[in-house]
């Protein structure tokens, strides 16, 4: 039996959390999915929640030597065959906590890792900060970001949230199963290879026959 084992980020900051209650749904919707794409594969969520690693990040930060606790969840992030990346936003962008644990986590490590980003937020108008901050942030990491990136609003957790077939619980299922499509197709979990066609091949292709 294969086994696959996705990590999700929750940069939630309060106890409950909408933040870490948008990443359980993630975790879970992607486990389903990966579920009905290959029954053979068993699927591990891990939920790393930063608040509890707030100090252990400082420290590292200013000594350069993780804690214990810190280096499991660097180490556990690095093995991901898939990640789950949710922040709350603030002033526009990611907090503060999130970004401390990706400039801690080791050069290249998320270079092609299929990779879900999600934010939460009081109103819908913080929405764009998954594509002008967090998009380029993982693409600069060299992961493999998913097409539908999933904001919830506070109107989002109220009983006409998922009414339309845009709501969230459709984005949600969306989402997930962009990055089930992403790992289901390999034994190990990681995303195929871009294939690159030679430049003298394409040429060739756009010769007209017989010339």
């Amino acid at each position: 039996m294969n086994t696959g084992h996705l990590v999700v980020v929750s940069a939630g900051l309060s106890q409950p959390s909408s933040t870490r209650l948008l990443a359980g749904r993630l975790g879970e919707a992607t486990r389903r999915a990966l579920s009905d794409r290959d029954e053979d594969r068993a699927v591990t969520v891990r939920v790393i929640e930063l608040r509890e690693l707030a100090v252990d990040l400082a420290n590292h930060l200013v000594t350069g030597f993780p804690s214990a606790a810190l280096r499991d969840a660097l180490e556990a992030t690095e093995r991901a065959d898939g990640l789950i990346a949710v922040t709350p936003i603030f002033s526009a962008s990611y907090s503060g906590l999130f970004k401390s644990f990706f400039d801690v986590l080791d050069n290249g490590v998320l270079a092609g890792t299929p990779v879900l980003v999600a934010a939460t937020g009081g109103t819908a108008r913080h929405s764009l900060a998954l594509e002008h901050a967090m998009r380029p942030l993982f693409a600069y990491l060299r992961a493999l970001v998913v097409p539908t990136a999933v904001y919830a609003a506070s109107e989002d957790w109220g009983s006409g949230g998922d009414a339309t077939t845009d709501g969230l619980a459709a984005r949600i299922a969306r989402a997930a199963g962009e990055l089930a499509d992403q790992l289901a197709g390999r034994p190990d979990g990681t995303a195929a290879p871009e294939q690159v066609v030679p430049f003298a091949q394409q040429l060739a292709a756009l010769r007209p026959s017989g010339r």
